[in-house]
């Protein structure tokens, strides 16, 4: 059974910066397409970031300039940095593994991000 696991949500003021972790486990994460979403209350899930298994980036506009996803394959592990954080960031972040091949998805269980002075 393969889990994510997300840490390093949490509660901060506008401009403020976090850094999102999410380790996975299984093997061959590698050939993976990782992914950070967000669903905030009242809206429907959206995709923040993804990151291909050759290092190729993928990012909502609202966040481009502002966010950025990293995976380290060594680790099972995966990032999201997020810089110059607004109230529209709030939300409950979630990590994503997608087979490329067969876009089988499997998800960790949310981390809360709120983003409030």
């Amino acid at each position: 059974q393969v889990q994510l696991v997300e840490s390093g949500g949490g509660l901060v003021q506008p401009g403020e910066s976090l850094r999102l972790s999410c380790v996975a486990s299984g093997t061959r994460f590698s050939f993976y397409v990782m992914g950070w979403y967000r669903q905030a209350p009242g809206k429907q899930r959206e995709l923040v970031a993804s990151i291909t298994s050759g290092g190729s980036t993928n990012y909502v506009d609202s966040v481009k300039g502002r966010f950025t996803i990293s995976r380290d394959n060594a680790e099972n592990s995966f990032y999201l940095q997020m810089n110059s954080l607004k109230p529209e960031d709030t939300a409950v972040y979630y990590c994503n593994r997608r087979n490329p091949v067969t876009g089988r998805d499997y998800w960790g269980q949310g981390t809360q991000v709120t983003v409030s002075s």
